[in-house]
């Protein structure tokens, strides 16, 4: 692919990578937990990568076509986020322990599950990447368009990886020694995805 299409690309895509969502959330409420950060963020990253595996294979077309199938994944990504919100709101992040390190594994392998169900869950991300991705694709060029959307996808990935993973290490080092304004950033965070969770619920309302 020529340089200045991936690149187009990625001024796109970082665009839509910095606004703060449901995935900046879920990074800095990893980073006042102050260990959990990859665990967190590979979650997310994987939720994106079956995304982008859904558009390459034509899911995203198929989900345009069937509206019905778009409304079920927005209300269940929903209420998803409307869950993790509440259980924030309700029992808000405490600054990590070391005292219990097979808690601390148990909880590990939840954050990683959970990040990939708050972008994995989202249709919002889906519908991103079927919008995004196909403007760049030509399909006079050697690499089949399947191809290009993986390749494409991969740079976008690469982005999310950076910038998830230095939003939750500015929480941590911000917050580790902070437990008020861990509790604050957590509800707040909470209060975000229940946020984000109403509006999709709205938009399936009108």
């Amino acid at each position: 692919m020529e340089l200045s299409v991936i690149f187009a690309f990625w001024c796109v895509s970082i665009l839509f990578v910095l606004t703060p969502g449901a995935d900046w959330a879920y990074a800095i409420l990893a980073g006042v937990k102050g260990k959990f950060i990859l665990n967190a963020v590979t979650g997310l990253i994987i939720g994106h990568f079956l995304a982008i595996l859904c558009v390459a294979a034509g899911v995203g077309a198929l989900v345009a076509h069937y509206p019905v199938l778009l409304t079920g994944m927005t209300v269940l990504g929903a209420c998803y986020l409307l869950w993790m919100g509440g259980n924030l709101l309700l029992h808000p992040a405490t600054i990590a322990n070391d005292s219990n390190p097979i808690q601390s594994a148990d909880s590990a392998s939840s954050w990683l599950i959970k990040g990939v169900g708050i972008s994995g869950l989202n249709p919002k991300v889906l519908l991103l990447f079927f919008a995004l991705l196909p403007p760049f694709i030509h399909p006079e060029m050697a690499f089949a368009p399947t191809t290009q959307i993986m390749l494409l996808g991969m740079i976008h990935l690469l982005s999310c990886a950076v910038v998830y993973v230095l939003v939750g290490i500015a929480a941590k080092k911000l917050l580790s020694t902070r437990p008020a304004a861990v509790k604050m950033v957590s509800r707040i965070s909470g209060g975000l995805m229940m946020g984000i969770a109403i509006i999709l619920f709205i938009g399936q309302l009108g």
